[in-house]
Protein backbone atom coordinates (compact mmCIF):
# COMPACT_ATOMS: atom_id res chain seq x y z
CA UNK A 1 0.00 0.00 0.00
CA UNK A 2 3.12 2.37 1.20
CA UNK A 3 4.68 1.77 -2.09
CA UNK A 4 1.26 2.41 -4.57
CA UNK A 5 1.12 5.79 -2.61
CA UNK A 6 4.76 6.05 -3.25
CA UNK A 7 3.79 6.50 -6.82
CA UNK A 8 1.21 9.18 -6.82
CA UNK A 9 2.81 12.82 -7.78
CA UNK A 10 1.35 15.20 -5.40
CA UNK A 11 0.08 18.54 -7.37
CA UNK A 12 2.04 21.22 -5.64
CA UNK A 13 -0.60 24.08 -4.72
CA UNK A 14 1.97 26.90 -3.97
CA UNK A 15 5.01 25.80 -6.49
CA UNK A 16 6.49 29.38 -6.27
CA UNK A 17 6.38 29.39 -2.52
CA UNK A 18 3.21 31.88 -2.54
CA UNK A 19 -0.26 31.29 -4.09
CA UNK A 20 -1.20 34.61 -5.09
CA UNK A 21 1.83 34.64 -6.84
CA UNK A 22 1.60 30.89 -8.07
CA UNK A 23 -2.06 32.12 -9.19
CA UNK A 24 -0.42 34.52 -11.40
CA UNK A 25 2.20 32.20 -13.03
CA UNK A 26 -0.97 29.49 -13.80
CA UNK A 27 -3.26 31.99 -15.88
CA UNK A 28 -0.24 32.81 -17.87
CA UNK A 29 -1.42 30.31 -20.84
CA UNK A 30 -4.86 31.53 -20.74
CA UNK A 31 -3.43 35.00 -20.70
CA UNK A 32 -1.33 34.42 -24.18
CA UNK A 33 -4.43 33.03 -25.70
CA UNK A 34 -6.34 35.69 -24.87
CA UNK A 35 -3.74 38.61 -25.70
CA UNK A 36 -3.04 36.41 -29.42
CA UNK A 37 -6.60 36.12 -30.34
CA UNK A 38 -8.09 39.18 -28.95
CA UNK A 39 -5.27 41.61 -28.92
CA UNK A 40 -2.92 40.79 -31.62
CA UNK A 41 -5.83 38.87 -33.73
CA UNK A 42 -4.03 36.16 -34.37
CA UNK A 43 -5.46 32.73 -35.90
CA UNK A 44 -7.19 30.38 -33.29
CA UNK A 45 -4.58 27.99 -34.51
CA UNK A 46 -1.46 30.53 -33.50
CA UNK A 47 -3.04 31.48 -29.86
CA UNK A 48 -4.13 27.88 -28.42
CA UNK A 49 -0.81 26.41 -30.04
CA UNK A 50 1.21 28.90 -27.74
CA UNK A 51 -1.30 28.50 -24.87
CA UNK A 52 -0.48 25.23 -25.30
CA UNK A 53 3.17 25.25 -25.29
CA UNK A 54 3.43 28.10 -22.34
CA UNK A 55 1.35 25.03 -20.19
CA UNK A 56 3.46 22.19 -21.06
CA UNK A 57 6.57 24.80 -19.98
CA UNK A 58 5.14 25.89 -16.53
CA UNK A 59 3.55 21.93 -16.06
CA UNK A 60 6.86 20.29 -16.43
CA UNK A 61 9.05 23.61 -15.03
CA UNK A 62 7.39 25.09 -12.65
CA UNK A 63 5.02 22.69 -11.23
CA UNK A 64 7.57 19.77 -11.56
CA UNK A 65 4.93 17.55 -13.39
CA UNK A 66 6.64 14.69 -14.93
CA UNK A 67 6.74 14.30 -18.32
CA UNK A 68 5.50 11.32 -18.34
CA UNK A 69 2.22 12.30 -16.66
CA UNK A 70 2.13 15.32 -18.78
CA UNK A 71 2.32 13.20 -22.02
CA UNK A 72 -0.72 11.13 -21.33
CA UNK A 73 -3.04 13.78 -19.73
CA UNK A 74 -2.58 15.58 -23.52
CA UNK A 75 -2.85 12.13 -24.68
CA UNK A 76 -6.27 11.49 -22.95
CA UNK A 77 -7.41 15.23 -23.75
CA UNK A 78 -6.96 14.22 -27.31
CA UNK A 79 -8.97 11.24 -26.85
CA UNK A 80 -12.04 13.36 -25.08
CA UNK A 81 -11.72 15.67 -27.88
CA UNK A 82 -11.94 13.11 -30.99
CA UNK A 83 -14.60 11.54 -29.69
CA UNK A 84 -16.83 13.95 -27.47
CA UNK A 85 -16.08 16.48 -29.25
CA UNK A 86 -15.20 16.67 -32.49
CA UNK A 87 -17.37 13.40 -33.79
CA UNK A 88 -20.43 15.37 -32.97
CA UNK A 89 -19.33 18.48 -34.80
CA UNK A 90 -18.08 16.28 -37.70
CA UNK A 91 -21.86 14.50 -38.02
CA UNK A 92 -23.71 17.57 -36.76
CA UNK A 93 -21.99 19.75 -39.84
CA UNK A 94 -22.42 16.27 -42.08
CA UNK A 95 -26.25 16.79 -41.48
CA UNK A 96 -26.15 20.59 -42.41
CA UNK A 97 -24.05 19.71 -45.11
CA UNK A 98 -26.30 17.07 -46.80
CA UNK A 99 -29.22 19.94 -45.83
CA UNK A 100 -27.51 22.21 -48.14
CA UNK A 101 -26.82 19.27 -50.93
CA UNK A 102 -30.37 18.86 -51.42
CA UNK A 103 -32.34 22.01 -51.28
CA UNK A 104 -33.47 21.07 -47.56
CA UNK A 105 -31.39 24.05 -46.15
CA UNK A 106 -32.08 26.54 -48.64
CA UNK A 107 -36.46 25.59 -48.11
CA UNK A 108 -35.24 26.76 -44.39
CA UNK A 109 -34.00 29.89 -45.30
CA UNK A 110 -37.16 30.96 -47.17
CA UNK A 111 -39.33 29.56 -44.85
CA UNK A 112 -37.14 32.04 -42.01
CA UNK A 113 -37.02 34.73 -44.01
CA UNK A 114 -40.60 34.25 -44.82
CA UNK A 115 -41.63 34.56 -41.41
CA UNK A 116 -39.21 36.94 -39.84
CA UNK A 117 -41.30 39.43 -41.44
CA UNK A 118 -38.75 41.30 -43.68
CA UNK A 119 -37.10 42.94 -40.42
CA UNK A 120 -33.21 42.04 -39.41
CA UNK A 121 -33.94 42.14 -35.55
CA UNK A 122 -36.25 39.40 -36.17
CA UNK A 123 -34.46 37.54 -38.44
CA UNK A 124 -31.54 37.86 -35.66
CA UNK A 125 -33.94 36.15 -32.84
CA UNK A 126 -35.73 33.28 -35.63
CA UNK A 127 -32.43 32.45 -36.63
CA UNK A 128 -29.70 32.88 -33.89
CA UNK A 129 -32.25 32.69 -30.92
CA UNK A 130 -34.64 30.34 -31.13
CA UNK A 131 -33.29 27.87 -33.94
CA UNK A 132 -29.90 28.20 -32.70
CA UNK A 133 -31.22 26.85 -29.31
CA UNK A 134 -33.10 23.49 -30.85
CA UNK A 135 -29.70 22.81 -32.71
CA UNK A 136 -28.12 23.50 -29.28
CA UNK A 137 -30.51 21.06 -27.34
CA UNK A 138 -29.90 18.46 -30.55
CA UNK A 139 -26.39 18.46 -31.03
CA UNK A 140 -24.09 21.67 -29.23
CA UNK A 141 -20.32 21.58 -29.58
CA UNK A 142 -20.17 24.74 -32.33
CA UNK A 143 -23.09 23.27 -34.65
CA UNK A 144 -25.07 25.91 -33.27
CA UNK A 145 -23.33 28.53 -34.04
CA UNK A 146 -21.89 27.32 -37.80
CA UNK A 147 -25.08 26.64 -38.98
CA UNK A 148 -27.14 29.77 -37.74
CA UNK A 149 -24.32 31.61 -38.99
CA UNK A 150 -24.43 30.69 -42.13
CA UNK A 151 -28.33 31.04 -42.39
CA UNK A 152 -27.43 34.72 -41.36
CA UNK A 153 -25.41 35.35 -44.06
CA UNK A 154 -27.88 33.92 -46.46
CA UNK A 155 -30.51 36.57 -45.17
CA UNK A 156 -27.96 38.88 -46.28
CA UNK A 157 -25.85 39.46 -42.83
CA UNK A 158 -22.42 39.81 -43.09
CA UNK A 159 -20.12 37.41 -42.45
CA UNK A 160 -18.20 38.74 -39.18
CA UNK A 161 -21.74 39.91 -38.04
CA UNK A 162 -23.76 36.87 -38.05
CA UNK A 163 -20.91 34.78 -36.56
CA UNK A 164 -20.91 37.64 -33.67
CA UNK A 165 -24.74 37.27 -33.24
CA UNK A 166 -24.80 33.12 -33.33
CA UNK A 167 -22.32 33.93 -30.80
CA UNK A 168 -23.64 35.98 -28.29
CA UNK A 169 -27.28 34.04 -28.93
CA UNK A 170 -25.35 30.92 -28.14
CA UNK A 171 -25.37 31.48 -24.52
CA UNK A 172 -28.55 30.73 -22.60
CA UNK A 173 -29.24 27.51 -23.94
CA UNK A 174 -25.69 25.84 -23.84
CA UNK A 175 -25.66 24.27 -19.88
CA UNK A 176 -28.69 21.96 -21.03
CA UNK A 177 -27.25 21.65 -24.34
CA UNK A 178 -26.75 18.30 -26.05
CA UNK A 179 -29.60 16.57 -24.05
CA UNK A 180 -28.32 18.03 -20.87
CA UNK A 181 -24.77 16.66 -21.07
CA UNK A 182 -22.53 19.31 -19.23
CA UNK A 183 -25.40 19.00 -16.41
CA UNK A 184 -25.08 15.45 -16.33
CA UNK A 185 -20.99 15.47 -16.48
CA UNK A 186 -21.46 18.01 -13.52
CA UNK A 187 -23.80 15.50 -11.09
CA UNK A 188 -20.91 13.06 -11.77
CA UNK A 189 -18.10 15.10 -11.62
CA UNK A 190 -19.02 16.57 -7.84
CA UNK A 191 -21.71 13.41 -6.73
CA UNK A 192 -24.60 16.26 -6.52
CA UNK A 193 -28.05 15.08 -7.64
CA UNK A 194 -28.69 15.77 -11.05
CA UNK A 195 -32.53 16.93 -10.40
CA UNK A 196 -31.06 19.80 -7.52
CA UNK A 197 -28.37 21.39 -10.25
CA UNK A 198 -31.01 21.12 -13.04
CA UNK A 199 -33.21 22.82 -10.64
CA UNK A 200 -30.51 25.23 -9.71
CA UNK A 201 -29.08 26.47 -13.56
CA UNK A 202 -33.08 26.31 -14.27
CA UNK A 203 -33.61 29.55 -11.96
CA UNK A 204 -30.53 31.52 -13.02
CA UNK A 205 -30.33 31.17 -16.87
CA UNK A 206 -34.19 31.95 -17.55
CA UNK A 207 -32.83 35.55 -16.36
CA UNK A 208 -30.41 35.67 -19.36
CA UNK A 209 -32.65 33.72 -21.60
CA UNK A 210 -35.93 36.66 -21.10
CA UNK A 211 -33.63 39.76 -21.80
CA UNK A 212 -31.23 37.83 -24.58
CA UNK A 213 -33.42 38.68 -27.64
CA UNK A 214 -34.06 41.97 -27.03
CA UNK A 215 -30.07 42.60 -26.39
CA UNK A 216 -29.28 40.41 -29.75
CA UNK A 217 -31.97 43.22 -31.02
CA UNK A 218 -29.91 45.93 -29.41
CA UNK A 219 -26.63 44.36 -30.78
CA UNK A 220 -28.59 44.05 -34.92
CA UNK A 221 -30.54 47.18 -34.51
CA UNK A 222 -29.23 49.44 -31.47
CA UNK A 223 -31.75 51.67 -29.61
CA UNK A 224 -34.24 52.35 -32.47
CA UNK A 225 -34.51 48.52 -33.54
CA UNK A 226 -35.34 47.60 -29.89
CA UNK A 227 -37.98 50.23 -29.63
CA UNK A 228 -39.47 49.02 -33.24
CA UNK A 229 -39.25 45.19 -32.40
CA UNK A 230 -39.31 44.80 -28.76
CA UNK A 231 -42.74 42.88 -28.28
CA UNK A 232 -40.97 40.15 -30.55
CA UNK A 233 -38.18 39.91 -28.47
CA UNK A 234 -40.90 39.63 -25.28
CA UNK A 235 -42.79 36.83 -26.78
CA UNK A 236 -39.79 34.91 -27.53
CA UNK A 237 -37.66 35.15 -24.91
CA UNK A 238 -40.15 35.11 -22.12
CA UNK A 239 -42.11 32.07 -23.64
CA UNK A 240 -38.36 30.25 -24.05
CA UNK A 241 -37.83 31.35 -20.34
CA UNK A 242 -40.75 30.00 -18.98
CA UNK A 243 -40.18 26.59 -20.34
CA UNK A 244 -36.86 26.49 -19.15
CA UNK A 245 -37.44 26.99 -16.05
CA UNK A 246 -40.52 24.34 -15.96
CA UNK A 247 -38.96 21.83 -17.73
CA UNK A 248 -35.93 22.02 -15.64
CA UNK A 249 -37.26 22.20 -12.55
CA UNK A 250 -39.93 19.51 -13.01
CA UNK A 251 -38.50 17.26 -15.31
CA UNK A 252 -34.83 17.46 -15.57
CA UNK A 253 -32.36 18.55 -17.99
CA UNK A 254 -32.76 16.31 -20.97
CA UNK A 255 -35.57 17.43 -22.88
CA UNK A 256 -35.13 21.04 -21.99
CA UNK A 257 -33.34 23.16 -24.79
CA UNK A 258 -35.39 21.28 -27.50
CA UNK A 259 -38.99 22.33 -25.86
CA UNK A 260 -38.01 25.26 -25.03
CA UNK A 261 -36.86 26.26 -28.65
CA UNK A 262 -39.73 24.67 -30.04
CA UNK A 263 -41.99 26.78 -27.90
CA UNK A 264 -40.66 29.59 -28.18
CA UNK A 265 -40.81 29.25 -32.30
CA UNK A 266 -44.18 28.20 -32.08
CA UNK A 267 -44.96 31.68 -30.42
CA UNK A 268 -42.87 33.66 -31.85
CA UNK A 269 -44.07 32.72 -35.40
CA UNK A 270 -47.90 32.85 -33.98
CA UNK A 271 -47.46 36.42 -32.89
CA UNK A 272 -46.05 37.78 -35.73
CA UNK A 273 -49.17 36.65 -37.97
CA UNK A 274 -51.05 38.89 -35.76
CA UNK A 275 -48.31 41.73 -35.30
CA UNK A 276 -46.00 43.29 -37.31
CA UNK A 277 -42.94 45.92 -36.30
CA UNK A 278 -43.96 49.69 -37.55
CA UNK A 279 -41.66 51.13 -39.70
CA UNK A 280 -39.63 47.91 -40.11
CA UNK A 281 -36.48 48.03 -41.50
CA UNK A 282 -35.55 46.70 -44.56
CA UNK A 283 -34.06 42.84 -43.97
CA UNK A 284 -30.14 42.28 -44.34
CA UNK A 285 -30.68 40.36 -47.94
CA UNK A 286 -32.22 43.75 -49.00
CA UNK A 287 -30.27 46.28 -48.00
CA UNK A 288 -27.21 44.47 -49.65
CA UNK A 289 -29.01 44.01 -53.02
CA UNK A 290 -29.54 47.70 -52.56
CA UNK A 291 -33.43 47.76 -51.87
CA UNK A 292 -35.10 45.76 -55.01
CA UNK A 293 -38.65 45.73 -55.37
CA UNK A 294 -40.55 43.77 -52.78
CA UNK A 295 -42.26 41.85 -55.59
CA UNK A 296 -38.47 40.73 -56.56
CA UNK A 297 -37.40 40.44 -53.59
CA UNK A 298 -40.31 38.41 -51.86
CA UNK A 299 -40.29 34.49 -52.39
CA UNK A 300 -43.34 32.07 -53.13
CA UNK A 301 -45.05 30.89 -50.29
CA UNK A 302 -43.76 27.65 -49.63
CA UNK A 303 -45.86 24.61 -49.66
CA UNK A 304 -46.71 22.05 -47.02
CA UNK A 305 -44.03 19.10 -48.57
CA UNK A 306 -41.92 22.00 -48.91
CA UNK A 307 -42.16 23.19 -45.32
CA UNK A 308 -41.83 19.06 -44.21
CA UNK A 309 -38.79 19.41 -45.96
CA UNK A 310 -37.16 22.47 -44.78
CA UNK A 311 -37.45 20.95 -40.92
CA UNK A 312 -37.50 17.50 -41.24
CA UNK A 313 -33.33 17.02 -40.92
CA UNK A 314 -33.66 19.09 -37.53
CA UNK A 315 -37.02 17.99 -36.34
CA UNK A 316 -35.21 14.07 -37.00
CA UNK A 317 -32.63 15.07 -34.75
CA UNK A 318 -34.37 15.92 -32.15
CA UNK A 319 -36.90 13.42 -32.23
CA UNK A 320 -33.47 10.62 -32.46
CA UNK A 321 -31.78 12.50 -29.71
CA UNK A 322 -34.87 12.50 -27.42
CA UNK A 323 -34.87 8.68 -27.99
CA UNK A 324 -31.42 8.08 -27.67
CA UNK A 325 -31.50 9.45 -24.58
CA UNK A 326 -35.06 7.66 -23.40
CA UNK A 327 -33.15 4.64 -23.99
CA UNK A 328 -30.33 5.48 -22.83
CA UNK A 329 -28.58 4.24 -25.55
CA UNK A 330 -25.68 6.56 -24.81
CA UNK A 331 -24.23 3.80 -22.14
CA UNK A 332 -24.89 0.89 -23.97
CA UNK A 333 -21.53 -1.02 -25.37
CA UNK A 334 -19.39 1.64 -23.78
CA UNK A 335 -15.60 0.84 -22.72
CA UNK A 336 -14.04 2.09 -19.91
CA UNK A 337 -10.15 2.29 -20.11
CA UNK A 338 -7.41 3.49 -17.77
CA UNK A 339 -4.94 5.78 -18.83
CA UNK A 340 -1.87 4.19 -18.50
CA UNK A 341 0.33 5.84 -15.46
CA UNK A 342 -2.07 9.05 -14.96
CA UNK A 343 -4.82 6.63 -13.78
CA UNK A 344 -4.70 7.30 -9.98
CA UNK A 345 -1.21 8.36 -10.56
CA UNK A 346 -1.82 12.31 -9.57
CA UNK A 347 -3.09 13.52 -6.00
CA UNK A 348 -4.83 16.03 -5.90
CA UNK A 349 -3.66 18.11 -2.79
CA UNK A 350 -6.70 19.86 -1.93
CA UNK A 351 -8.71 17.01 -1.40
CA UNK A 352 -5.99 14.49 -0.71
CA UNK A 353 -7.35 12.11 -2.92
CA UNK A 354 -6.24 10.44 -5.99
CA UNK A 355 -7.09 11.64 -9.82
CA UNK A 356 -9.21 9.21 -11.89
CA UNK A 357 -7.85 9.43 -15.65
CA UNK A 358 -10.86 6.77 -17.36
CA UNK A 359 -11.25 7.05 -21.22
CA UNK A 360 -15.20 6.24 -21.57
CA UNK A 361 -15.70 5.22 -25.05
CA UNK A 362 -19.36 5.17 -25.92
CA UNK A 363 -20.01 4.39 -29.78
CA UNK A 364 -23.43 5.30 -29.71
CA UNK A 365 -22.28 8.90 -28.56
CA UNK A 366 -24.44 11.54 -29.41
CA UNK A 367 -22.16 11.87 -32.76
CA UNK A 368 -23.25 8.16 -33.54
CA UNK A 369 -26.87 9.84 -33.18
CA UNK A 370 -26.24 12.59 -35.10
CA UNK A 371 -24.67 10.23 -37.72
CA UNK A 372 -27.97 8.29 -37.02
CA UNK A 373 -30.03 11.41 -38.13
CA UNK A 374 -28.03 11.55 -41.58
CA UNK A 375 -28.51 8.09 -42.65
CA UNK A 376 -32.54 8.90 -41.71
CA UNK A 377 -32.72 11.88 -43.50
CA UNK A 378 -30.81 10.69 -46.44
CA UNK A 379 -33.53 7.88 -46.78
CA UNK A 380 -36.45 10.00 -46.16
CA UNK A 381 -35.33 12.06 -48.77
CA UNK A 382 -34.26 9.31 -51.38
CA UNK A 383 -30.44 10.78 -51.40
CA UNK A 384 -28.33 8.24 -52.85
CA UNK A 385 -24.72 7.08 -51.34
CA UNK A 386 -23.00 9.52 -54.13
CA UNK A 387 -24.49 13.00 -52.57
CA UNK A 388 -24.12 11.10 -48.87
CA UNK A 389 -20.47 10.98 -49.37
CA UNK A 390 -20.22 14.23 -51.15
CA UNK A 391 -21.71 15.81 -48.39
CA UNK A 392 -19.70 14.33 -45.80
CA UNK A 393 -16.20 14.78 -48.16
CA UNK A 394 -17.15 18.38 -47.78
CA UNK A 395 -17.71 18.13 -44.26
CA UNK A 396 -14.05 16.53 -44.15
CA UNK A 397 -12.77 19.94 -46.02
CA UNK A 398 -13.95 22.37 -43.57
CA UNK A 399 -12.61 20.70 -40.28
CA UNK A 400 -8.92 20.44 -40.68
CA UNK A 401 -7.84 23.46 -38.92
CA UNK A 402 -10.80 24.02 -36.39
CA UNK A 403 -10.35 20.30 -35.33
CA UNK A 404 -6.91 20.80 -34.89
CA UNK A 405 -7.51 23.75 -32.73
CA UNK A 406 -9.95 21.83 -30.86
CA UNK A 407 -7.07 19.23 -30.53
CA UNK A 408 -4.70 22.07 -29.27
CA UNK A 409 -7.09 23.33 -26.55
CA UNK A 410 -8.92 20.75 -25.04
CA UNK A 411 -4.81 19.22 -24.34
CA UNK A 412 -4.36 22.23 -22.75
CA UNK A 413 -7.43 22.11 -20.68
CA UNK A 414 -6.36 18.51 -19.38
CA UNK A 415 -2.85 19.38 -19.09
CA UNK A 416 -4.05 22.46 -17.01
CA UNK A 417 -6.35 19.87 -14.61
CA UNK A 418 -3.65 17.53 -14.23
CA UNK A 419 -1.11 19.80 -13.69
CA UNK A 420 -2.58 21.42 -10.82
CA UNK A 421 -2.76 24.67 -12.27
CA UNK A 422 -6.53 24.80 -12.37
CA UNK A 423 -6.62 23.96 -8.65
CA UNK A 424 -4.40 26.71 -7.68
CA UNK A 425 -6.23 29.24 -9.31
CA UNK A 426 -9.21 28.00 -7.63
CA UNK A 427 -7.56 28.43 -3.94
CA UNK A 428 -6.27 31.47 -4.50
CA UNK A 429 -9.63 32.12 -5.77
CA UNK A 430 -11.21 31.31 -3.04
CA UNK A 431 -9.76 33.63 -0.92
CA UNK A 432 -12.07 36.04 -1.92
CA UNK A 433 -14.81 35.11 0.72
CA UNK A 434 -17.90 36.18 0.49
CA UNK A 435 -17.86 37.55 -2.56
CA UNK A 436 -16.62 34.60 -4.34
CA UNK A 437 -20.16 34.01 -5.65
CA UNK A 438 -19.21 36.54 -8.34
CA UNK A 439 -15.98 34.78 -8.72
CA UNK A 440 -18.02 31.57 -9.12
CA UNK A 441 -19.85 32.54 -12.26
CA UNK A 442 -16.30 33.62 -13.93
CA UNK A 443 -14.47 30.52 -13.25
CA UNK A 444 -17.07 28.95 -15.43
CA UNK A 445 -16.88 31.60 -17.40
CA UNK A 446 -12.66 31.35 -17.88
CA UNK A 447 -12.83 27.27 -18.26
CA UNK A 448 -15.50 27.68 -21.17
CA UNK A 449 -13.23 29.87 -22.40
CA UNK A 450 -10.25 27.67 -22.21
CA UNK A 451 -12.02 24.63 -22.96
CA UNK A 452 -15.16 25.48 -25.73
CA UNK A 453 -17.53 23.27 -23.79
CA UNK A 454 -19.67 23.86 -20.79
CA UNK A 455 -19.73 20.14 -20.59
CA UNK A 456 -15.18 20.89 -19.69
CA UNK A 457 -16.02 23.76 -18.09
CA UNK A 458 -18.00 21.48 -15.78
CA UNK A 459 -15.57 19.00 -15.32
CA UNK A 460 -12.56 21.05 -14.71
CA UNK A 461 -13.78 23.22 -11.72
CA UNK A 462 -17.09 21.63 -10.53
CA UNK A 463 -15.07 19.82 -7.69
CA UNK A 464 -12.84 23.05 -7.20
CA UNK A 465 -16.40 24.80 -6.79
CA UNK A 466 -17.46 22.50 -4.34
CA UNK A 467 -14.60 22.49 -1.80
CA UNK A 468 -14.64 26.25 -2.18
CA UNK A 469 -18.56 25.99 -1.11
CA UNK A 470 -17.66 23.94 2.03
CA UNK A 471 -14.88 26.05 2.60
CA UNK A 472 -16.90 28.95 2.63
CA UNK A 473 -20.05 27.68 4.15
CA UNK A 474 -22.19 28.11 0.64
CA UNK A 475 -24.33 25.88 -0.73
CA UNK A 476 -22.51 23.30 -3.15
CA UNK A 477 -25.23 23.03 -5.61
CA UNK A 478 -25.39 26.91 -5.75
CA UNK A 479 -21.83 27.40 -7.04
CA UNK A 480 -21.40 23.76 -8.30
CA UNK A 481 -23.94 25.22 -10.65
CA UNK A 482 -22.92 28.93 -10.98
CA UNK A 483 -20.14 26.83 -12.64
CA UNK A 484 -22.14 25.72 -15.93
CA UNK A 485 -24.21 29.15 -15.69
CA UNK A 486 -21.16 31.04 -15.85
CA UNK A 487 -19.35 28.86 -18.41
CA UNK A 488 -22.03 29.47 -21.01
CA UNK A 489 -20.99 32.89 -21.16
CA UNK A 490 -17.69 31.76 -21.93
CA UNK A 491 -18.61 29.88 -25.05
CA UNK A 492 -18.57 32.93 -27.26
CA UNK A 493 -15.18 33.54 -26.77
CA UNK A 494 -14.00 30.39 -26.97
CA UNK A 495 -11.48 29.23 -29.44
CA UNK A 496 -12.92 26.15 -30.63
CA UNK A 497 -16.32 27.83 -30.74
CA UNK A 498 -15.23 31.02 -32.74
CA UNK A 499 -12.63 28.88 -35.31
CA UNK A 500 -15.96 26.32 -35.44
CA UNK A 501 -18.59 29.48 -36.15
CA UNK A 502 -15.81 30.94 -38.69
CA UNK A 503 -15.19 28.11 -41.14
CA UNK A 504 -18.84 27.94 -42.94
CA UNK A 505 -19.10 31.59 -43.75
CA UNK A 506 -15.10 31.72 -45.03
CA UNK A 507 -13.56 33.68 -42.18
CA UNK A 508 -10.68 31.11 -41.33
CA UNK A 509 -7.68 33.03 -40.09
CA UNK A 510 -10.24 35.96 -38.49
CA UNK A 511 -10.65 34.23 -35.65
CA UNK A 512 -8.89 36.92 -33.34
CA UNK A 513 -11.34 40.00 -34.85
CA UNK A 514 -14.43 38.02 -34.32
CA UNK A 515 -13.50 37.68 -30.25
CA UNK A 516 -12.35 41.39 -29.99
CA UNK A 517 -16.00 41.89 -31.24
CA UNK A 518 -17.71 39.65 -28.48
CA UNK A 519 -15.54 39.98 -25.65
CA UNK A 520 -16.65 42.49 -23.84
CA UNK A 521 -20.77 40.97 -24.49
CA UNK A 522 -19.19 37.91 -22.63
CA UNK A 523 -17.66 39.91 -19.51
CA UNK A 524 -21.22 41.88 -19.16
CA UNK A 525 -23.52 38.29 -19.23
CA UNK A 526 -21.18 36.53 -16.55
CA UNK A 527 -20.95 39.56 -14.24
CA UNK A 528 -24.88 39.43 -14.79
CA UNK A 529 -25.04 35.82 -13.74
CA UNK A 530 -22.15 36.74 -10.99
CA UNK A 531 -24.39 39.28 -9.52
CA UNK A 532 -27.18 36.75 -9.17
CA UNK A 533 -25.56 33.93 -7.98
CA UNK A 534 -24.36 36.20 -4.70
CA UNK A 535 -28.25 37.55 -4.40
CA UNK A 536 -29.25 33.81 -4.16
CA UNK A 537 -26.45 33.02 -1.45
CA UNK A 538 -26.70 36.21 0.68
CA UNK A 539 -30.19 37.35 0.28
CA UNK A 540 -32.55 34.84 -1.98
CA UNK A 541 -32.00 31.69 -0.47
CA UNK A 542 -35.70 30.24 -0.63
CA UNK A 543 -34.15 29.99 -4.58
CA UNK A 544 -31.57 27.51 -4.05
CA UNK A 545 -33.29 24.07 -3.87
Amino acid sequence: MSFAIALIWPQPIAPVHSLGISALVAVIPLVVVLVLMGGLRKSGLMATGCGLGSAILLATLVWHMPAKLAGWSLVYGSAFAVWGILWIVLTALWLYNLAMECGSFDLLRRWMERHASGDECIQAIFVAFCFGALLEGSAGFGAPVAVTAFLLVGLGFKARKSVVISLIANTAPVAFGSIGVPIVALAGVTGLDISKLSSMIGRQLPFLSLILPAYLVVVVGGGEGLRRTWPAALVAGGSFATVQFLVSNLWGPYATDILSSLISIAALTGFLRMWKPKGAASSAAEKRAGGVAADEAAEKTLTMKEEFRAWWPWAALSVVMILWAFFKLFSKGQIAVAIPSLHNGVLITLYQKAYAAIFTFQPLAAGTAAFATCVVTAVSFRIGPRLFFKAGWRTLRQLPLPGITVLLIVGLAYLYNYSGMAYTVGAALSSTGAMFPVVSSFLGWVACFLSGSDTASNLLFGNLQVAAAHQLHLNPVLLAATNSSGAVTGKMISPQNIAIGVTTVGLVGEEGKVLHSTFWHSVLLAGMIGVLTYAQAHWLGWMVP
